[in-house]
C-alpha cells in the first residue's frame, strides 16, 4: 500500500505542474458555460411546457459540469499511451506492484489533481458572478461530497480500461475519439438527464455514467433528495466492481500475450 500511495502522491505533484493549462481551461469552461447557460434560457424563455428541472438547478447543473469537467473519463493517461506505443510501458510491469492497481491509482490521480487546480476558481467565480447556487441543504451538500467520491472512483475505473486498451491494439486513437462524445451525452454533462425522452430514462440512468455527473449534480440542487444517496451510491458501486472486475481480467490476458512495437 505505500508503494501505491507513493505512485499516487508522485502523480498528483506532477499533474499539479500544468498551472498554464489550468488557466486557459478555467477560461475555456466559463466561455462554454455562458454558451450554455444562455441555450437554456432561450429555451426556457421560448417554451411554456412543463420542465422536468428549474431554469436556477440547471443554471447551477451547468456549472458544476464546468466546474468539474475533468472528472469525466473523457481520455486516457497520455503518459501510459505514449510508454506503450514506445514499448516503455515494459518498465510497469518491472514494478513490485500488481499493474492494474498502479495504473488504477493513476485515473485516480488524472482525474484529482486537475480538478483540484480548475474547479475552486471556477466555483468562486459563478457563484459571484454566474448564478451558481448553495446546495438546497446541508445535508444535500454532504450527499454530494460522498457521491463525488464515488464518481471519481467510478471514472477512475472505465479510465482504466481505456487505458488497458492500448494493449490491444496496434494506436488506440479510436477509444480516445469516441469516449468523450459517449461520456458526455449519457453522463448528462452536455444536456441534463431528466431533459431526454421518458421512454430513455430507464436504460440512461442504469448506465455508469449518469453516477459521474448527472445523479451528483442533482444531489446538490435538491432534485434527487438525499435519503436518495444510498442508491446512488450503491449504482456507482456496483458499476465500479464490474469495471475493475473487466479490467483486471483484460490486464491479465493482455500481459500473457503481449506485443510491442517500438523500443
Amino acid at each position: 500500500m505505500i508503494g501505491y500511495r507513493a505512485l499516487v502522491s508522485a502523480r498528483f505533484r506532477a499533474l499539479l505542474q500544468y498551472r498554464s493549462a489550468a488557466v486557459a481551461g478555467i477560461g475555456t469552461q466559463l466561455f462554454w458555460g455562458l454558451i450554455r447557460v444562455m441555450i437554456f434560457e432561450a429555451f426556457f424563455l421560448s417554451s411554456t411546457a412543463s420542465q422536468p428541472m428549474e431554469l436556477a438547478d440547471v443554471i447551477t447543473y451547468i456549472w458544476l459540469g464546468q466546474a468539474f469537467l475533468v472528472v469525466l473519463p473523457w481520455n486516457v493517461d497520455r503518459d501510459l499511451q505514449s510508454m506503450v506505443r514506445s514499448g516503455g510501458v515494459t518498465y510497469e510491469l518491472l514494478r513490485p506492484m500488481n499493474v492494474y492497481n498502479a495504473w488504477y491509482w493513476r485515473a485516480v490521480a488524472l482525474r484529482t489533481a486537475p480538478t483540484l487546480l480548475r474547479s475552486v476558481p471556477l466555483l468562486v467565480l459563478a457563484a459571484l458572478f454566474f448564478d451558481l447556487q448553495a446546495p438546497a441543504s446541508l445535508a444535500s451538500g454532504l450527499a454530494f461530497v460522498v457521491a463525488m467520491i464515488g464518481a471519481v472512483a467510478l471514472s477512475a475505473a472505465f479510465t482504466n480500461l481505456l487505458s488497458i486498451a492500448l494493449l490491444w491494439t496496434v494506436s488506440g486513437e479510436g477509444l480516445t475519439y469516441m469516449a468523450p462524445g459517449v461520456v458526455a451525452i449519457f453522463s448528462g454533462n452536455i444536456v441534463p438527464l431528466p431533459f431526454f425522452p421518458d421512454w430513455a430514462q430507464t436504460a440512461i440512468r442504469l448506465l455508469p455514467f449518469s453516477g459521474i455527473v448527472d445523479s451528483p449534480f442533482r444531489l446538490y440542487v435538491g432534485h434527487i433528495p438525499p435519503s436518495d444517496l444510498l442508491l446512488v451510491v450503491a449504482h456507482q458501486l456496483v458499476w465500479t466492481f464490474a469495471f475493475v472486475a473487466l479490467g483486471k481480467w483484460m490486464m491479465a490476458r493482455s500481459l500473457r500475450r503481449i506485443e510491442f512495437q517500438g523500443g
